[in-house]
């Protein structure tokens, strides 16, 4: 499994816990790591994962919601909108990576996590995302927006 998935699956985890814990997030997954066992690329893209998705929860759900016409948000399973948001979170803050590459990735987590029906719906939601983030693909991405993590981990290899 590579080290993207990896982190996914963890991201998963977390924010699976977070919907049913009040603790606070920060701390929620300082305690998730200390139990897992992953590598340092891992743990860095799973919490940029998770701390986006709290950050930017709100434009995320939005475009969600926008994509799945007769699904309220509240309505879908806990884990297939989780798995929706770390790709939505991925397509929006993340350019750098090829949006077939991150829809495919979330189809194969909603198999394992959920079952086909689960990775139809996620892919049926997905793509509906991806058509209507089409036509800002050619905008340039403004500070602190698309691209943001993998941008950081270049700054860090120099």
């Amino acid at each position: 499994m590579g080290q993207r998935r990896k982190a996914r699956e963890c991201a998963l985890q977390i924010l699976f816990q977070l919907e049913f814990n009040s603790a606070d997030p920060k701390a929620l997954v300082k305690v998730y790591w200390e139990h897992q066992k992953a590598s340092r690329q891992v743990r860095e893209y799973g919490t940029w994962i998770v701390e986006k998705i709290l950050d930017h929860g709100e434009a995320i759900d939005r475009a969600i919601q926008s994509a799945s016409k007769n699904w309220r948000l509240s309505r879908m399973a806990v884990v297939d909108r989780n798995i929706l948001r770390i790709a939505v979170c991925e397509l929006l803050y993340e350019t750098t990576l090829v949006p077939a590459i991150v829809m495919d990735e979330a189809i194969e987590i909603a198999k394992r996590y959920s079952g086909e029906e689960s990775a139809v719906f996620v892919n049926g939601v997905l793509d509906a995302v991806g058509r209507l983030l089409e036509g800002k693909a050619d905008e340039p991405a403004g500070p602190g927006q698309k691209g943001e993590h993998e941008q950081k981990r270049r700054n860090d290899r120099a």
